[in-house]
C-alpha cells in the first residue's frame, strides 16, 4: 500500500482485496473508526465547488471513517488532521468530476447491479449481505456510506475503462519484452522462497528505540536498492535467527507463508524487497528470492465441424431437426458433408469453409454444443440437437492435447503491461480532469510547519 501523501488518486478507496482483511478486523476488534471513539456532529458547510455541484464538510468526515481502518491496517503514517481533510477533499473532488462525466456520457450503476456486487463482496467473506451489514454498523461504518462507496468504484470503473483502458494499445515487441524478464511473475504461485532482515526492538521499547531502529532499516533498506548483496547485509546485521545463514528463510507454500509477510510473498516480483514492516519484534526486510509458479495443464482442444439450422417464424423447430436428419442420413451414406455445409448451413463464417469450425478449446462453444462435441469419437456425426443458435449436426474429425503455457503467459503479459499503462494514463486523465474543471476549495488550509521553513 502506498503511504497516504502518495497514494493513486484514480484507485477505489476499498479496494476488494483489502475487504476481507477489514473485516477480520473489525471482528477482533484491531481497531476502533472513529465513530467508536467519538460521536461525530458534522458540519454541513460548504468545502468546495466543483462546477455546479458542491461538496460539504460531513462528506469529509464520512470518506475519513471509511479510509482511517484502511490506514490503520496497513500500518500507513497519517498525517495531522487538517493535512489529512485536504488530502480526502481532493479524492472528493476527483471523485465528483468522474460521476459528472459519467453522468454526462449515460454511464450509471443501478440497484440490480450494486446489490450484486454487495452480495459478491459478503460471500467473498462467508457471510451473508445482511451479515456484512450487521459486521459494519456494529463498528460504526455506515452500511449506506459502504454501499455507495461501492456504487462509486463500480461507476468509475466504467468510466475508466471507457476513458482510459479502451485507448491502450499493446504491441508484440513490448510483449516479448516483457516475457524476456517477467514472465515468471505472471504464472499462479505455488510457492516462493524468502530473505529476511530483522531489526530487533528492545522490550518496552522507547521512542528514541523506535526512531533508530527505523532509521537503520531504511538505510539497509537503501543500500540493498543500490544492488548491495542481500546475504552479507543479513549475516552482517540480521537480528533475526537466521541471520548467518544470509536470512535464508527458505521455501513456503503459498498457504503457509507467515501472515506477517503474505503481502509481500504475494505482490513482491523475483529479487525484489520490501519496504519496512514493523512487528512487535522490530523491523522486517522481506526478500522475494524465488518463485515456483503452476504451469497450466494441457488441454484437449478438438477438430471439429457443423451444419446450423436457425429457427424462425417460417422455420420451426421441427423443421430444422427434420432436415438435419436428412442431412446427416446423406452424409452418412457417402454425401460430402463440406457441400452440405456449404449450401446448407446458416452459419455463414463456416459455411464457407465446409462447416470447418476449426480447434476448439474448453469454453470456446456454448454448453450445449460442446457437451455433444464432447461425447462424440473422432469421425462421428451427432444427432440433431439444439442450442442457444438453433439446431445442429456436429462431426467431430480430430482431437489433441495442445500446451497453452505460451498462449497463457503472453494472455498475461498483455493484461500486466496494460495495467500498467492504464494506471499512469488513468492519473493524465485525472489530472486533465481536475484542471478542465472548475474548482474553488473552501477548507481552511492547514497552517505551514515551522518546522519546515526553519530547514
Amino acid at each position: 500500500m502506498h503511504q497516504f501523501g502518495t497514494f493513486n488518486l484514480g484507485q477505489p478507496i476499498l479496494p476488494p482485496t483489502f475487504v476481507r482483511q477489514f473485516l477480520l478486523l473489525l471482528a477482533i476488534g484491531l481497531f476502533q473508526t472513529p465513530a467508536l471513539a467519538a460521536t461525530i456532529q458534522p458540519l454541513d458547510g460548504i468545502v468546495a465547488v466543483v462546477n455546479e455541484d458542491v461538496i460539504v464538510q460531513s462528506e469529509i468526515e464520512n470518506e475519513i471513517d471509511l479510509l482511517m481502518p484502511q490506514l490503520q491496517q496497513s500500518g500507513a503514517a497519517i498525517p495531522p488532521r487538517p493535512e489529512l481533510e485536504q488530502q480526502v477533499l481532493e479524492r472528493l473532488i476527483l471523485k465528483r468530476l468522474q460521476v459528472q462525466r459519467a453522468k454526462m456520457l449515460g454511464i450509471e450503476v443501478d440497484d440490480a447491479t450494486l446489490t450484486q456486487a454487495m452480495e459478491n463482496i459478503a460471500a467473498r467473506n462467508g457471510m451473508a449481505l445482511d451479515e456484512l451489514q450487521l459486521t459494519l454498523e456494529s463498528s460504526g461504518v455506515d452500511f449506506n456510506d459502504f454501499r455507495e462507496d461501492t456504487r462509486m468504484q463500480i461507476l468509475t470503473s466504467r468510466l475508466q475503462a471507457q476513458e482510459v483502458a479502451g485507448n491502450i494499445r499493446v504491441s508484440e515487441p513490448e510483449i516479448d519484452r516483457f516475457l524476456a524478464t517477467e514472465s515468471d511473475s505472471l504464472l499462479e504461485r505455488r510457492e516462493v522462497r524468502l530473505q529476511h532482515i530483522l531489526v530487533a526492538l528492545p522490550d518496552e521499547a522507547s521512542p528514541e528505540d523506535i526512531r533508530a531502529a527505523e532509521q537503520k532499516t531504511q538505510s539497509l533498506l537503501k543500500r540493498l536498492r543500490a544492488g548491495e548483496d542481500f546475504s552479507r547485509i543479513a549475516a552482517a546485521n540480521s537480528d533475526g535467527r537466521n541471520a548467518a545463514d544470509g536470512g535464508d528463510l527458505g521455501w513456503f507454500a503459498m498457504a503457509d507463508v507467515p501472515v506477517l509477510v503474505a503481502a509481500p510473498a504475494r505482490q513482491l516480483d523475483k529479487g525484489e524487497v520490501s519496504g519496512p514492516i514493523r512487528s512487535p519484534s522490530g523491523f522486517h526486510l522481506i526478500k522475494v528470492t524465488d518463485i515456483k509458479g503452476d504451469d497450466p495443464e494441457p488441454i484437449t482442444q478438438t477438430h471439429a465441424r457443423h451444419i446450423l439450422i436457425r429457427t424462425n417464424e417460417l422455420v420451426s423447430d421441427a423443421d430444422a431437426k427434420r432436415r438435419l436428419s436428412q442431412l446427416r442420413m446423406r452424409i452418412v451414406g457417402g454425401d460430402s458433408f463440406e457441400t452440405l455445409a456449404r449450401a446448407n448451413s446458416d452459419d455463414t463464417g463456416s459455411a464457407l469453409k465446409g462447416g470447418d469450425l476449426g480447434w476448439i478449446g474448453p469454453g470456446d462453444t456454448v454448453p450445449e454444443f460442446e457437451k455433444t462435441m464432447n461425447s462424440l469419437a473422432p469421425n462421428d456425426i451427432s444427432q440433431p440437437f439444439q442450442s442457444s443458435f438453433g439446431w445442429h449436426i456436429v462431426q467431430v474429425l480430430e482431437r489433441r492435447k495442445q500446451d497453452t503455457r505460451e498462449d497463457l503467459l503472453r494472455m498475461k503479459a498483455v493484461e500486466a503491461i496494460r495495467a500498467r499503462k492504464a494506471q499512469d494514463a488513468t492519473e493524465i486523465w485525472l489530472r486533465r480532469l481536475r484542471d478542465e474543471a472548475f474548482v474553488e476549495v473552501r477548507l481552511e488550509q492547514p497552517e505551514p510547519d515551522d518546522t519546515d521553513n526553519a530547514n
